[in-house]
């Protein structure tokens, strides 16, 4: 339900007189608009935006706004409207000569010379961004204005639609005409497929998956019910993995492959129809990772079931080296967007970090080149992932591929993480102060209201200690060293203090986007530190982190794609259910205590889950 406003441009030949206002109106009603203001030309466009500005904050609904002079695929309206997470959005065109360019999907400002895109006078604001409208609503350049006092917008980009502004009869006609040139349908269906995705996924999946997208589309499928096919199919695989036999594994690959298939197809089945949801989003970011661990229990026991030692601490491994990497992904992410809204002063020459940044770039420019392909399969992406399992699957065994998942994606941990903490030097940015910390780092009470009262700086450093301290632990209890093992173990709650104590700190710092991923690697191998000590069968150990990872990809998640906020810190938080599992396994309780966290996290989120679900249905 969305509030819209059809207004004369300023410094632009209106519409007014070329007969475009009721095709607008028609389109801006498609895209979902519920009541349209008119303000045509000399009229008060200030006080209308301020009033709808108001109006639409006050109900929780965004502002569509669009200009009167505009020739355009419906669609377009309708793609500017549904942003998936419910951000504000702005309709470009390519343009070298804009004074706007795109970056990572959203729209900043430009210097001289760099611009990639312009405007095209239609913009659709979330409800959340409203009081910067009604801020500079008086100002002559609307867009510019709201950008300098804060905002962020998506690029709507036109693709393989058209749109421009006209202000003559025969600028008309040739625009109608470029819009009656293509086929829409087909060119929806196309724009569903993602732009820049993995090369396994662009030429193993998305060149055919489109079919699939439109047979589900005329069934009347809805994104989460693929969503839901995709998990089964995931599942059949693992249950397939797990049986071992040759032929199995041969149809657990398979199975692999087409639940790969319809898991782009669940995403691209809600960009063409525009069906997007908080949950269904959640849901699906949350199953991709669901499925990618079952897969992982799948091959462990398989290679268990046929007598291969070593699969299971394997599965481990695979399983906390993901998550730690997934967790810097979405950091990485939130910080580069924040740099790209709000650069720093550079140092001079740029340092090493802005030269990698440029060479990113420009490998990005060269796409299908060898460099373009070479940097997006070299980080081990899901397709790619995905794909080495079922290869593997069918000629090999569930320890082999295990191995090779952690081998490689050990290499593109390290690879990501040097060029990506350079880069983020060179940003001199922070950005997980600029969300709820505590709630990210997932700290429970304890950390909340009495270790942090301690007041440590360098929250990164504390967290790093912790994670270094973690592997230590590991490796020592691997080793088998008895008469060191408990006393270790012991002094693992130091570095949990320590990294606890800096939780009410501001994580400002070019680095601090690595504190949650920090925290989720000690955790979790603190996890296995004490499987290991406490003799927890090794299938209980790898429960406990699935579980865990669902927690902390719960977190993320939410922040992602704007569904409502969980519990938070219901479940003890990371230092409570460390110090726990620490007693449990000192004490000679390890198994028990690892239960016990197992039924307390999953509980909670299976709670949580219910509720949303719920909640979603009823809206």
């Amino acid at each position: 339900m969305t509030l819209a406003l059809l207004y004369a441009p300023g410094g632009a030949a209106s519409g007014g007189t070329l007969g475009l206002a009721d095709d607008l109106t028609a389109a801006l009603r498609s895209a979902g608009a519920v009541e349209i203001d008119r303000v045509a030309a000399g009229g008060d466009l200030t006080g209308h935006l301020r009033e709808l500005a108001r109006r639409a904050r006050d109900t929780g609904r965004p502002l569509l706004i669009c200009p009167d002079n505009l020739v355009a695929h419906a669609s377009l309206l309708w793609t500017l409207a549904t942003d998936p997470a419910g951000r504000s959005s702005v309709l470009v065109a390519p343009d070298t000569t804009g004074d706007l360019k795109e970056d990572r999907g959203r729209v900043v400002a430009a210097e001289p010379g760099t611009g990639t895109v312009r405007f095209l006078g239609a913009m659709c604001i979330a409800p959340a961004d409203l009081p910067l409208l009604e801020k500079v609503a008086d100002r002559p350049d609307l867009l510019p204005a709201l950008i300098d006092a804060g905002l962020v917008p998506v690029a709507t980009r036109i693709r393989l639609l058209h749109a421009e502004q006209v202000g003559t009869e025969a600028e008309l006609a040739a625009a109608r005409a470029a819009v009656d040139a293509v086929d829409e349908d087909k060119a929806l269906l196309r724009l569903a497929v993602k732009e820049q995705d993995d090369f396994f996924t662009t030429y193993a999946v998305s060149s055919w998956s489109p079919i699939v997208t439109k047979a589900a589309a005329r069934l009347r499928l809805s994104p989460t019910g693929v969503t839901a096919l995709s998990v089964l199919f995931a599942v059949a695989a693992a249950l397939s993995f797990w049986q071992a036999s040759r032929v199995a594994m041969i149809a657990g690959g398979i199975l692999l492959y087409l639940g790969f298939v319809l898991d782009c197809v669940d995403g691209q089945l809600a960009r063409y129809t525009r069906r997007f949801d908080a949950f269904g989003g959640w849901l699906d970011t949350m199953a991709d990772r669901a499925k990618e661990y079952a897969v992982y229990a799948g091959l462990a026991a398989g290679a268990e079931r046929i007598g291969l030692p070593y699969a299971w601490p394997l599965a481990i491994a695979a399983i906390t080296l993901q998550t730690a990497r997934h967790m810097t992904d979405t950091w990485y992410g939130a910080l580069h967007d924040e740099a790209a809204a709000r650069p720093s002063a550079q140092p001079a020459g740029g340092g090493v970090g802005a030269r990698l940044t440029a060479a990113s770039v420009k490998a990005q420019s060269q796409r299908g080149s060898l460099i373009y392909w070479a940097k997006r399969i070299v980080v081990f992406p899901i397709g790619e992932r995905w794909a080495l399992i079922s290869v593997l699957a069918a000629v090999s065994n569930g320890r082999v591929v295990l191995g090779a998942v952690v081998g490689i994606g050990l290499f593109a941990a390290a690879y990501t993480l040097g060029l990506r903490s350079l880069r983020a030097l060179s940003m001199r940015v922070g950005v997980l102060n600029t969300v709820d910390t505590m709630r990210h780092r997932d700290d429970g009470p304890l950390a909340r209201s009495v270790l942090s009262r301690i007041g440590l700086r360098a929250p990164v450093v504390w967290a790093a200690l912790f994670a270094v301290f973690a592997v230590a632990t590991v490796a020592l209890m691997l080793a088998g060293d008895a008469a060191a093992q408990w006393p270790v173990l012991a002094l693992t709650v130091v570095p949990v203090v320590l990294a606890a104590a800096a939780a009410r700190q501001r994580h400002d710092g070019p680095l601090d986007w690595l504190v949650p991923s920090a925290l989720r690697a000690a955790e979790y191998l603190t996890v296995v530190a004490v499987g290991v000590y406490g003799s927890v069968p090794t299938a209980v150990t790898f429960l406990l982190l699935f579980t865990l990872t669902l927690r902390h990809y719960d977190l993320t998640a939410r922040m992602e794609k704007g569904a409502p906020v969980g519990a938070g810190g219901a479940v003890m938080g990371w230092e409570g259910r460390v110090l726990v599992l620490l007693v449990a396994a000192l004490c000679g309780y390890a198994t028990v205590g690892v239960l016990g966290i197992v039924a307390l996290v999953g509980g909670v989120f299976a709670y949580e889950t219910v509720a949303d679900w719920r909640a979603s249905r009823a809206r």
